[in-house]
Parts: structure tokens; sequence; C-alpha cells
């Protein structure tokens, strides 16, 4: 019978034992301040769930939670099938294999605030190529700066342009994971593409879909740097994301008390969305 050796957790704990710090004691302060009111001179009274109950009837929030749930819904049923379109056009094999994958990764490597940078300029509709396109060569009438739907249209293809590698490269993974013998098999039984698709290629890339989701689920659903530094969540609150909410709330009113409980339900809906959508989408192959 083979012997496992636990004693390699004890090279980890170190590493756990500070992330664990560094996450909890953030986290007990923001606790603290969400059950608590403060007038200054570092004194608090108790306040209870008197933050949360504000907050979750609050229209300001609902309306914000709104436009990051329908922010979040777009990139997802954008960027996934895109990145699902783009991987399976990828060579798997000579020269153009790095090539592609080096320039699938290049908009990652590109910091968020200058992402925001980029968009801005070149969107602007005097100073901007694509500004200045629109309106002035095909007769569009285009300014993120004035138009709600301009905006959201900038921020969504920002981010897709930004973050679809992301599901390309996690695919693309999946698809050269997949033996030639299933390629093999399905040629000489004369399967169509659909069927080389539903049936070997699908399949093998559900895991790195669950992954690929589930990261862009959660990354989209606290995006704040980049629509920031495009719009500042405007024209209005057009483009107000919760996230851009949250920190106008902490660092614009400097009420810290709703901020806290705001960060919390954040936080909380963050985690139970991420659940459902793993749960539902491993639910096979717990069963």
């Amino acid at each position: 019978m083979r012997t496992i050796n636990q004693r390699a957790w004890f090279f980890v704990l170190p590493v756990l034992a500070l992330v664990a710090f560094n996450a909890l004691v953030p986290m007990m302060t923001v606790v603290n301040y969400s059950v608590q009111e403060t007038f200054g001179n570092n004194q608090f009274f108790w306040e209870g769930l008197g933050w949360f109950e504000q907050i979750l009837r609050s229209d300001r929030f609902q309306a914000a939670l709104g436009r990051q749930f329908l922010f979040t819904f777009m990139i997802l049923i954008i960027e996934v099938p895109l990145g699902i379109i783009v991987a399976l056009s990828m060579p798997r094999k000579g020269f153009w294999v790095p090539v592609c994958l080096v320039l699938m990764a290049l908009p990652m490597l590109i910091p968020w605030n200058v992402v925001g940078s980029m968009w801005n300029i070149f969107t602007l509709p005097k100073i901007g190529l694509l500004g200045y396109f629109l309106n002035d060569v095909l007769g569009i009438n285009y300014d993120m700066t004035q138009q709600p739907l301009s905006a959201w249209i900038t921020v969504i293809i920002m981010d897709v342009w930004h973050w679809t590698s992301l599901v390309v490269l996690l695919c693309y993974a999946g698809l050269v994971s997949i033996p030639d013998a299933y390629y093999q098999a399905a040629k000489i039984d004369g399967a169509s593409p659909w069927s080389v698709f539903r049936y070997i290629q699908l399949p093998k890339m559900k895991t790195v879909l669950t992954i690929a989701i589930l990261l862009r689920f959660m990354d989209s659903f606290n995006i704040y740097t980049e629509p920031f530094v495009l719009t500042g969540g405007g024209p209005g609150n057009s483009t107000t994301l919760l996230s851009i909410d949250l920190v106008k709330i902490a660092l614009g009113q400097f009420d810290l008390g709703p901020a806290a409980a705001m960060s919390l339900i954040y936080f909380a809906i963050t985690l139970l969305v991420s659940w459902v959508f793993y749960t539902l989408m491993t639910k096979d192959d717990a069963e």
C-alpha cells in the first residue's frame, strides 16, 4: 500500500498563513465598520445591521447592481463564444502557433489603467482616431462623453478587446490536449465538423470553459479601473457600475459604514453567483 507524504504541507503553510493574514485583517476591519457609525476622533457608535438594510433598500444601489449584472452578462455572452471560435481557428502545429499565442497574450499584458487611457484617447470624438472615423468619415453620431449608449458600447468593446484572449488561451489549451486518435475515429465514422465540435471538442473543453467563465464573471463583476478611466461612470450615471459607486461612497463621500456594508454585500453576491455557476457546470461530473 502506497504511503502519502504529508510533510510537503509544511512548505505551503507559511504562504497560507501570510495570505490568510493579509485577507482576514482587512475583512475584519470592513466588518467592524459595517456595523458601526463614526463621527471622527476615532469614536464609534453601534449601528447593528442598519447600514445593510439601508443599502439593500437604496434605489442607487439597486440601479448600480442592475448595471453591473447587465455589463457582466454582455461580457460573458460575447467573450465566451468569441473565445471558442478564435481558439478553434488557431493552428495546432507549425510556425504560426507561437506567433498566435504571443499575439493573444499581448492585450492582457497591458495594465488596466493604461487600457482605459488608450481607449479614452482612441474614442474621443474630436481627437480620437475611432471617434473621428465614425463621426467625420462614416457620418455616425458617436460621442461616448454625451451619449449613454455610445459609452456602454465603448466600455463593452474595450473589455472584449482586453480579456477575450484569456478565454482563447484557456480554450486552446483544452483543444491541444485532445489526442489525434479522437479526430481519426471521427473521420472514419464520417462525422461532420459540428459533430466533432459537439461530441469531442466541447466536452474536452468543459473544464477549461468552467474556469474561463468563472474568471471572466468574477473579473467583470468586480471591474473598476478600465471603465472608471474611460468614462468616469458617465455620462451621468449611465456607466456607474457597482464597483465605481462603492468607491464614490467610500472615498468621495467618506461614508465608511455604508461603504463597508455595500462591500460585504458585493462580496457575498460575487461568492454566491460563482458558487451557482460552478455547481451547475460541474453537476454532470458529480452525478
